[in-house]
């Protein structure tokens, strides 16, 4: 292993377990299945790469996605690159956060396998 740490959050799923290729792409990675579950483990562990889902939510009432908390933890840490899946429906909101929000990638939906490895491979370091 590279010693390159990834943190998965899988809130919802839908798309294949890419668990296999983030290994084979020489990453250690950790998966949760929540944002509380991802702001605990960031106490302790600061990945190189976060793979999120961009859940767009209307009944909260400060914030507009699953994400707006993580990125509060994560402008102290803009050496992380984040990398996101969205919903095609929603890819006018998903653009609004991506302008205030610093994100690495987005990937809309279906996610394939190919598209992840095409916006991991520049962050292993190989070619």
């Amino acid at each position: 292993m590279s010693g390159r740490r990834l943190l998965a959050i899988v809130e919802l799923g839908g798309y294949p377990n890419f668990l296999p290729l983030y290994n084979r792409l020489g990453f250690d990675v950790e998966v949760v299945q929540s944002q509380r579950k991802a702001r605990s483990h960031l106490k302790g562990t600061l990945p190189d790469v976060i793979v999120a889902e961009y859940n767009f939510q209307t009944d909260f009432r400060d914030r507009s996605s699953n994400l707006e908390t993580l990125m509060a933890v994560l402008q102290r840490h803009p050496e992380i690159r984040l990398i996101v899946f969205y919903m095609e429906q929603h890819a006018d909101k998903f653009a609004q956060f991506r302008a205030r929000w610093s994100v690495y990638a987005g990937i809309p939906f279906p996610v394939t396998e190919k598209q992840v490895e095409k916006a991991l491979r520049p962050l292993t370091g190989a070619t």
